[in-house]
Order: C-alpha cells, then sequence, then structure tokens
C-alpha cells in the first residue's frame, strides 16, 4: 500500500464548486481517501475527533477562514504536526508572509491543475 491510499487529507472550502474541483484534482491524481467539510469551524471540530494528514483549506471563508484555521491546529497540541496547504486566488504577499508564520506548510493559486496540486501535496508530504 502506496503513500497514496494511506495518505487522509480533509479539504475545507465554503464554495461547493471549489471543494469540488480541489476533489477532483485529488480523484485525478489517485487520492480517494478524504473528507471535506464547508467552514473552518466545523473542520477544526472534525480534525479533533478524525485527525488527518493534510489540511487543504481555502483561505476566504466566513467565520473562521484558512488563517485562523492554520492558527488554531498549530496551536493545538495533537493536531499540529499535521500538514497544511492553503488555496487561495489571491496569495498577497501580506497573506503569504502570515501563513508562512503561522507555520504554513505550502500554498496553491487558483485555479490550478491536477499536475500542480501533486506537486504541491507532494512538496509537504513526499512522493505520491
Amino acid at each position: 500500500m502506496g503513500l497514496k491510499d494511506s495518505l487522509r487529507i480533509m479539504v475545507v472550502d465554503d464554495m461547493a464548486t471549489s471543494r469540488g474541483l480541489i476533489t477532483q484534482a485529488l480523484d485525478d491524481i489517485g487520492i480517494k481517501n478524504y473528507v471535506t467539510e464547508n467552514d473552518g469551524r466545523s473542520a477544526l471540530g472534525r480534525l479533533s475527533a478524525s485527525p488527518v494528514h493534510l489540511i487543504l483549506s481555502d483561505y476566504n471563508m466566513p467565520g473562521l477562514d484558512g488563517l485562523g484555521l492554520l492558527k488554531a491546529v498549530r496551536g493545538n497540541q495533537a493536531l499540529r504536526k499535521m500538514g497544511f496547504i492553503l488555496v487561495t486566488g489571491r496569495p498577497t504577499p501580506e497573506i503569504v508572509a502570515e501563513a508562512k508564520q503561522l507555520g504554513l506548510n505550502n500554498m496553491i493559486k487558483k485555479p490550478f491543475t491536477a499536475a500542480a496540486m501533486k506537486q504541491c501535496i507532494e512538496s509537504v508530504v513526499g512522493r505520491l
């Protein structure tokens, strides 16, 4: 069983279309073990109950945004080692700087290809 089969990912995005594009890319890569959440707060609750290896989170969400989720994950002893990739359409220098300071593993800009997503994930977890 390879990493592709054992890797557990959570996709967090408030827009159904964006969640669909991310999960489609995961399917194209061959990653099938993923769950989705539509906001940062519910994602945080679910992560505590059922940890994953990697979080793919949108930046711009109401309530708890991507950076807020990253901060909460890094501040939680049980969750802090999870990989975290921020997905955003506008990676401003301010967002990038704050994300790095909070311990972001990688970032991918929308729109993305499945190949770019694979490369982004591999930079965090290793070769798929």
